[in-house]
């Protein structure tokens, strides 16, 4: 039996060594398709595609042309990268508080800004640890200004633990395409992350942010 099995692997290491084929894969290999296909991929027509962009749809109909297959995916997939505006964020830390794990670490600092409501602060440090990360998404249900949204990918393979940790740059630098996970806002939008665009932050939230005269009228009347 032992005898077997190794020479089945031995089979197998040769083929691999041999075979152009077998030399390089591709765990998501992109597909070939025509002029129609490609329309369907970039959502438009056989018309706007000609026009805009033709030297792309003639390799289209030689059949040199190649997209993405993206797997079907629900818009409430909870993925590895997480979805972070700063704008929104007031550095509360309630992320970081509600995480079983504690795998979120924010370093704050006095900003001195919007003094009256509380002070927002400076945030020196956001860093999420997704190696240890279980998605739970309780860091998202637990932000009171939807600062922090759980991501759509899926593809965080590293070589290095420390590579697996997001800070601070890699959060600010993102595609803006969060999951509709515990996002009403986004879900009666139909909102789909693989096929939406770039939800920007004044979008992503489930209240308006009160103008400067709405805030001067609320102090005023205390």
């Amino acid at each position: 039996m032992y005898g077997l099995g190794l020479a089945k692997g031995l089979i197998v290491t040769a083929k691999n060594l041999v075979l152009p084929s077998r030399m390089m894969t591709v765990q998501y290999p992109d597909r070939k398709v025509g002029l129609l296909g490609l329309a369907k991929a970039t959502d438009t027509s056989i018309l706007n595609l000609l026009l805009k962009d033709p030297v792309t749809s003639f390799k289209a109909l030689l059949g040199m042309t190649e997209v993405k297959e993206n797997l079907p995916q629900h818009p409430r997939f909870r993925g590895e990268e997480f979805i972070w505006y700063e704008q929104r964020c007031t550095g509360c830390a309630s992320c970081a508080k509600y995480c079983p794990l504690g795998i979120i670490e924010i370093v704050t600092s006095e900003s001195g800004d919007q003094i009256q409501e509380g002070q927002k602060y400076h945030l020196d440090k956001f860093d999420i640890d997704i190696g240890r990360c279980m998605f739970c998404g309780l860091c998202v249900e637990a932000c009171p200004y939807d600062a922090l949204h759980m991501g759509s990918g899926f593809e965080e393979g590293q070589y290095r633990r420390q590579d697996l940790v997001i800070d601070k740059r890699r959060l600010v630098s993102a595609k803006k395409k969060p999951s509709t996970w515990f996002r009403p806002q986004l879900s009666s939008k139909n909102y789909d992350p693989q096929k939406g665009k770039n939800v920007k932050w004044d979008g992503a939230g489930r209240h308006e942010k009160p103008s400067l005269e709405q805030q001067q009228e609320k102090w005023a009347k205390r």
